[in-house]
């Protein structure tokens, strides 16, 4: 069952404007942790993760508005690593929020610090550890090829 819509295609460069953007909630929220922007956090995730860029704010007017402005070349990379990406800063997201409502506030902070860290290797480096993890969850046959035809067919997984 596909729940929402996820482009098989994304913008590489646009991916990465967005999570400069969870890396600057991501660091507000260790310095000052709140239930708002932990809440802003944790509805970017799960809308990106279940209908991509369309009901999230941020990446909707990083892929509408700042993208074409800005004339941003359109960078194809393929989705579903992208989704899975998404799904990972969701749970981590999910397990800090569940951890600043316990009041375990080194925990918080070091879930969040490990989020912005690897929000960071894709907004600045270009690297995203959540594909790269997919690539490896897909060769070794844990994620079926048919998950993800356009890294097989446009050979979009570096």
């Amino acid at each position: 069952m596909k729940i929402g819509f996820y482009p098989d295609v994304v913008n590489e460069n646009a991916t990465r404007i967005v999570a400069s953007t969870v890396v600057v909630l991501g660091l507000l929220t260790i310095g000052l942790p709140n239930w708002i922007s932990l809440g802003i956090l944790f509805y970017g995730f799960t809308a990106r993760v279940l209908y991509g860029p369309k009901f999230e704010p941020f990446a909707y007017i990083v892929s509408q508005i700042l993208v074409p402005k800005w004339k941003i070349p359109f960078k194809p990379t393929a989705g579903p690593p992208k989704r899975f990406a998404q799904l990972i800063g969701f749970l981590f997201v999910l397990t800090a929020g569940s951890l600043f409502f316990a009041n375990q506030t080194f925990y918080f902070r070091l879930t969040m610090s490990i989020l912005v860290f690897f929000a960071s290797l894709e907004a600045f480096v270009g690297f995203c550890a959540g594909c790269f993890f997919f690539a490896i969850l897909m060769k070794i046959g844990l994620i079926p090829e048919d998950v993800c035809e356009k890294c097989n067919n446009l050979n979009f997984n570096k």
